[in-house]
Parts: structure tokens; sequence; C-alpha cells
């Protein structure tokens, strides 16, 4: 048996049935939310011009955002596999039944309602969803599985908008909210087939909001995950999200027009893929902490060469080299996580480490364009190199981290579904 209850496979984890049928699910489901997003800001711009698309988008990023930890809450009291398939669930029968009505002419009031009940369930599935690769595989596995999420991501992220623009000219939006419905049809049925560990029941003597506060006091006390949580909030600050608007503002102070900034996306998406490939493949990552420490380090100063650069070609060689060491860190930080997190807080440590990675990023989008429009592309770079520098010198500064090692070391759960 593995550290987690799982039966320990002598396959790795990309050759394992059962943890291909979770990366399909999540596959399906990432794909699903790109085709919905984009449904979503089209429908939007037809319903009420541009300046309303920031508006609908906003109703669903919010709650997501503010219910995140929320959701972490419940993926613990009820397990994450029950609350991934519920809540996926009801994801497919809100965007199926939008679908129905974008056959008539919706508002926008109506799109944000929908993006708000969108946004209150993904806030739930997300934390359980990511919760589940400790349940169903060995420990020493968990990198392997987080570079095959890196592809997953990246896949989902280069078919879902191409998806998106081949319905919306065949079917309009009612046809592309009913692709995305599909997708996340697809994602439960296959849920439905995963095969979990058992695990320890949270007491539920408590409110949830006690449980809230007994998983936040969970990370905040633990050795390696507080700093480790800390780095995560601190490196994907700029990466999550602002380092594609920051591309944009860059390519257009330096006048290198639409296909330069797309070269330069699509060479840190290259990067990125790249990374999370040789890390799917990797039977071991030799002093991983150290490793990730250092890729900091190389990210920090790719970021700052990044703003500098005189050229679209140089451009590229720093993007390509950014996506593969923030690709690197972003791993293996989130095997760490999930090595060293005790099972009964899976959902709520999860939540804040997706809440960390996705959930802030529409806040820090306004502070991009401040910061370009005050001092410039080039200091919003130095300034995400700067935060990288500083996750950085966190992990070199916790011998905990420094040291680290991708190894099991907990005691096995019963084995069960």
């Amino acid at each position: 048996m593995s550290a987690h209850g799982i039966a320990a496979s002598p396959r790795p984890a990309y050759r394992d049935a059962n943890v291909l049928r979770w990366l399909s699910a999540y596959t399906a489901s990432v794909t699903g939310d790109v085709v919905y997003f984009l449904a979503l800001s089209w429908a939007a711009a037809r319903a009420g011009g541009p300046s309303q698309v920031g508006l609908v988008v906003a109703a669903g990023a919010l709650p997501r955002a503010v219910l995140m930890l929320g959701g972490g809450v419940v993926a613990d009291r009820f397990g994450p596999r029950r609350v991934a398939v519920v809540s996926d669930t009801v994801r497919c029968a809100v965007i199926l039944a939008a679908a129905a009505v974008m056959l008539a002419s919706p508002s926008v009031w109506l799109l944000a309602a929908v993006a708000l009940v969108f946004g209150v369930v993904d806030a739930v599935f997300m934390p359980a969803v990511g919760a589940l690769p400790p349940l169903i595989t060995a420990p020493e596995q968990l990198a392997r599985v987080q570079g095959m999420r890196g592809l997953s991501i990246r896949l989902s992220n280069a078919v879902g908008p191409l998806l998106a623009g081949a319905v919306l000219v065949i079917g309009g939006t009612a046809g592309a909210f009913t692709a995305a419905g599909a997708l996340f049809a697809l994602s439960l049925v296959t849920l439905l087939t995963l095969r979990t560990a058992s695990r320890a029941e949270v007491s539920r003597r408590g409110s949830a909001w006690d449980e809230l506060r007994d998983g936040l006091r969970y990370v905040r006390r633990h050795r390696m995950l507080a700093p480790l949580v800390t780095m995560i909030g601190l490196s994907e600050m700029c990466f999550s999200g602002p380092v594609a608007t920051g591309l944009v503002l860059l390519a257009d102070e330096r006048g290198w027009g639409a296909s330069g900034m797309g070269w330069v996306a699509s060479a840190f998406s290259a990067g990125a893929a790249a990374s999370a490939l040789l890390l799917t493949v990797l039977t071991r990552i030799p002093r991983a902490g150290l490793a990730m420490c250092g890729a900091l380090l190389v990210t920090a100063a790719g970021a700052a060469a990044l703003g500098h650069a005189p050229s679209p070609p140089v451009a590229v060689v720093f993007g390509f080299s950014i996506g593969l060491t923030s690709g690197f860190t972003t791993t293996v930080t989130g095997a760490f996580v999930q090595t060293e997190t005790d099972p009964r807080y899976l959902g709520r440590v999860t939540s804040v480490t997706t809440l960390c990675t996705l959930g802030l990023a529409p806040v820090l989008f306004p502070a991009v364009g401040m910061t370009v429009a005050l001092w410039g592309a080039e200091v919003f770079f130095i300034g995400c190199g700067a935060i990288c520098l500083l996750a950085a010198a966190l992990g070199l500064c916790v011998p905990l981290i420094r040291r680290a090692e991708l190894h099991p070391t907990r005691p096995a759960p019963t084995a069960g579904r």
C-alpha cells in the first residue's frame, strides 16, 4: 500500500489507468472552462458591448475568489470525489440550461446571473478536483501527476479557443454553451469511474466557519506548508494571468504588434509545456527543494530581462526561459503541498493554493495597467522579477524547503472507494 492508501503500482503515473481517468476529467473540465469563458464574453459583448464584458466576467470571478476557501471546507467535510462529482453535475446543468436560454437574446443581467452561479459552483469544484491526486496515486508519483496536470492545462488552453471559435461560427452562442456543457458532462462521467483511497473523516462537530479556521490554522502552524504556501502566492502573483496582460502592454509599448506579442506568449507556453513533459517522465527530482529555489532565481532574472528585451526574438528567448522555470516551480511546489498535507486537510489546503494561483488574478489585473501606465512595462517586469526573487530567498532561508525531497512520509490509511 502507498502512503495514501492506494495500492502501489509498478507503472508510472502516465501509465496508470486511474490517474489517466482523473487527467481526462480534468482536461475536459479545463477545456470546458475555456469554451464557456469565451462564449460568455462573446455573448456579453453582443448583448451590451465591450463595456459590459468586464461586468459579466467579474460577476463570475468575484464569488469564485471569495468562496474558494469555503469550497475547500466542503471538499474536506464530504470528500473530494463526492464534492467534485456533485459540483460538476451542477456546472453541467447550469451551462446546458444557459445554452437553451441563449437561443433567445439574453440580457447582460441574465449573463451576469449565469456567471455568478457558475462562479459559486466553481469555487467548490476546483478545490475538490485539485485535492484528488494524493487519493489516487502513490506519493512518489505526485510530481509526475503535477507535470501531467501542467500539460493538460497547456493543451486545454491551446484547443479550447479553437473549439470555442469553431462552435461560435457554426452554432452561435447557444452552440458554444452546449459544447461547454458536453465537456463538463464528459468530465462528470469520467470522475464517476475514478477509484480513490478512503480517508480519515473530519470532525463535524464544529461549524463550517470553525473548520475553515482550523484549516487556515493548520497551514499557518505547519513548519513546511506555511512558507511553501507563501512562496506559491509570491511566485504565482505575476504568472497566473497578469504577465499575459503585461506582455500585451509591453508589445504595444515597443511597437512589436500583435504578432510579436503572440510569439512571446507562445514561447512562454512552450517553455511551460516542455517543463511539464520533462517532469512527467523523470523518475525523480534530485534535491527538489533546492532545485525549485534555483528555478525561481532563474525566473526572476528572466522576468527582469524580458522587460529590457530590445526585440521580439530576444523576448521570445526570455519568454521560453520564464515558462520553463516557472512551470518547473509550479509542478514541484504542487507536489510538495500534496505530499506534506494531512489527507483530512487536502481540500482546504488545495483551496488556499488555488486561491493564490487563480482566484486573486482578477484583483491584480488593474495593478498591471496602473503600473505600466505610470512607469512603463519595463518597471512591471522588474517588479515581477523582484517578487520571484523574494520567493526564492524565502525558500533558501527555510532549511525544510531548501533540503526537501519528494519522498512519502505518512502512514497509510485503509484502502477503499
